[in-house]
């Protein structure tokens, strides 16, 4: 990777409020299996596209149930890589929002607030019927394996039968709880599209990390900071979508470029109240 450019550094350094789109690629960085490579090990004589609808939830649920289970189990064996924690090390300084199209929890871990999962989490659940939060506390597994100081989850041996585990029930109403997450032909969740467009809006800088910017209305969202006139940096090993409305462009990883992005600068400013998470 070659130097940063010196007004680009200046202008990260400058900008008082931020706003973070991140995709599969950033995730992909501490080894989180993108969404088409999901179906590894056990679970692949099943495509991701065939799982992951609300069909395949009323089919089989406890097939679907256990297949979420088994790649939010993936996910808490992993790590926020270095672009992680430069963006959650950010917010000292600057308001940053962060709006991810991923459904794991590495931000969070890393020390960030995220604004807007576009597309659900791996770690929400709702009841299917009535819609109501059920807390990951109540699973006791992958709260467990959320602990800082627990041991990374064993890994399943590929070559067995995929279990079943029967989904929990909603205290509420008795209906099935799934996962939080946005399946094929489903809306996205409540009022995120409009808080992440209402970041952009706002934001001194966006950054662009890590997204093919082919999905929408994701996709859409640099569109609207260039209209607007707001600088739009993007961070990516190659040209995607979102490059030609990019003012300048970062050709290499988050993990290596955001370190190099956003340093620890001495001279912090007090910090921004940081935005509301989502839920």
């Amino acid at each position: 990777m070659d130097d940063l450019d010196p007004e680009l550094l200046e202008l990260a350094r400058s900008a008082r409020t931020v706003t973070v789109l991140s995709g599969a690629g950033m995730s992909a960085e501490s080894g989180v299996p993108t969404f088409r490579d999901a179906g590894t090990g056990l679970w692949a004589r099943w495509s991701p596209e065939e799982l992951a609808t609300p069909e395949a939830w009323d089919a089989d649920p406890g097939l679907v149930w256990s297949w979420y289970l088994w790649r939010a189990r993936q996910v808490r064996r992993l790590r926020p890589n270095a672009g992680h924690r430069a963006i959650a090390r950010w917010a000292d300084r600057a308001r940053v929002h962060v709006v991810t199209q991923n459904v794991d929890d590495l931000h969070e871990r890393a020390g960030s607030a995220v604004l807007a999962h576009l597309h659900g989490s791996l770690f929400a659940f709702r009841c299917s019927d009535c819609g109501a939060p059920f807390p990951e506390r109540l699973l006791p597994g992958l709260a467990a394996e959320a602990r800082p100081e627990a041991p990374p989850a064993p890994q399943e041996p590929d070559h067995e039968e995929p279990g079943r585990e029967r989904p929990p029930v909603c205290p509420s109403c008795g209906g099935a709880v799934r996962p939080a997450v946005v399946w094929f032909g489903e809306q996205l969740p409540e009022g995120a599209v409009e808080r992440a467009a209402a970041a952009v809006a706002e934001a001194e800088l966006v950054l662009v990390v890590g997204t093919s910017g082919l999905v929408q209305p994701a996709a859409s969202l640099p569109l609207i900071a260039a209209g607007r006139g707001t600088p739009v940096v993007e961070i990516n090993p190659e040209d995607t979508a979102p490059t030609p409305h990019a003012d300048r462009t970062v050709r290499a990883g988050a993990a290596e470029a955001l370190p190099r992005l956003l340093p620890p600068w001495g001279d912090r400013r007090p910090a921004a109240r940081r935005p509301r998470a989502d839920g």
